[in-house]
Formats: C-alpha cells, sequence, structure tokens
C-alpha cells in the first residue's frame, strides 16, 4: 500500500478524525501519528483542519492548534460561523471542505501519495480528480462503528481504505503522553 520511496501528503479533516476515533473509543496522539506515517514514507506536508469559535475568551483546541503548529502541522483554521435553525436551536458550523480540497490539488503537483483523513462523502469527487492526475489516494476512516463513519462511495474510491480501528496501536494517545489531545466538541486537556 505505501512505498517507503514515496512522498506522501496528509490532510485530517479535525473534527472528522475525533469523531471517529471517540467512536473507537481512544484518543489519537498526533506525534505518534506522524511518526507513523514518516515511517511509510517521506511525509511532504501534515496538514490539519478545524474551524474555531471565534468569540471565546478562550478556545479548548487552542492548545492543539498551537501544539500541532509547533510539531511538524500545518494547521488550517477558519472562523465557524454561529447561526438559529428554523426550530430556533443555535448551530455552529465549520466545515473546511473546501480549503482541504484546495490543498490536496495543490501537493499532488509533489506528492505522490495523498492520505486524506476524513469519511465524508463529499471528498469523493476530490479522490477522483486526484487519480485523474496520477496520484495514489488513501482515506482513513473506520466501518467498525454503529453506523460507519465512512461514505460508502468515498471507500470504493480511494485506491486504498485504511480503517482507523487497525491504527489503534500506533496512533492511540496514552495517559502519560505529552502531546496534548483535542476534543473538537469543546474539552481539551493536556497530560
Amino acid at each position: 500500500m505505501f512505498d517507503t520511496r514515496e512522498k506522501i501528503a496528509l490532510f485530517i479533516d479535525g473534527a472528522n478524525l475525533f469523531a471517529a476515533s471517540k467512536g473507537l473509543g481512544f484518543d489519537i496522539d498526533y506525534r505518534k501519528l506522524l511518526e507513523a506515517f514518516r515511517k511509510r514514507g517521506y511525509v511532504l506536508r501534515a496538514y490539519y483542519y478545524t474551524a474555531m469559535i471565534e468569540d471565546l475568551e478562550f478556545s479548548s483546541i487552542r492548545p492543539l492548534i498551537d501544539w500541532l503548529d509547533y510539531n511538524g502541522y500545518t494547521v488550517v483554521t477558519k472562523p465557524a460561523k454561529e447561526f438559529t435553525d428554523s426550530h430556533g436551536r443555535r448551530k455552529i458550523k465549520g466545515s473546511m471542505d473546501i480549503e482541504l480540497a484546495i490543498d490536496a490539488i495543490e501537493q499532488s503537483q509533489t506528492a505522490d501519495h495523498l492520505v486524506i483523513f476524513s469519511g465524508d462523502g463529499d471528498f469523493t469527487t476530490l479522490v477522483e480528480a486526484l487519480q485523474r492526475k496520477g496520484r495514489k489516494v488513501s482515506v482513513v476512516s473506520t466501518m467498525s462503528t454503529q453506523p460507519p463513519m465512512i461514505s460508502d462511495d468515498l471507500r470504493r474510491q480511494a485506491d486504498h481504505f485504511i480503517d482507523l480501528s487497525t491504527l489503534r496501536s500506533e496512533l492511540a494517545r496514552h495517559p502519560h503522553t505529552a502531546a496534548p489531545l483535542s476534543d473538537e466538541a469543546g474539552v481539551n486537556t493536556r497530560a
């Protein structure tokens, strides 16, 4: 699946990866994630995408963002949008799909293998476009939750589907690990 001579680019949909790992009952150690993929090939870039609520004095995800930024990740953020739905409920929207797609298309100029950490079916067209450019695309998500966290179309389109559950031993955060862990829903702790 991976060739150690490949130039790899990682694209992490933060909220999606967080939901998948929580569904599997573990937290991601981002230091281990980077190390695991550096063993698989030459990592050109590792992108992490998340929307942030701006009006908070302290964002619970800020320590993770800062840690990632100083430890080999390119962090891409944008303000989340707050709105009220038709039932009067407060909702927050912060999709990073376009930013991820543009970066992936740009990185396809130099990367041999692009790895997308998301199960979002909206990325199916992106995967097709990258493949037309002659690039190999792997998708990391999970089928091991009920319901599965990966779109069937995305899983079928990818050159390789990697179930996050199979990476647990390589990526799981242990309580004594120094890297922060993020709760994309709002809780962030540092061990």
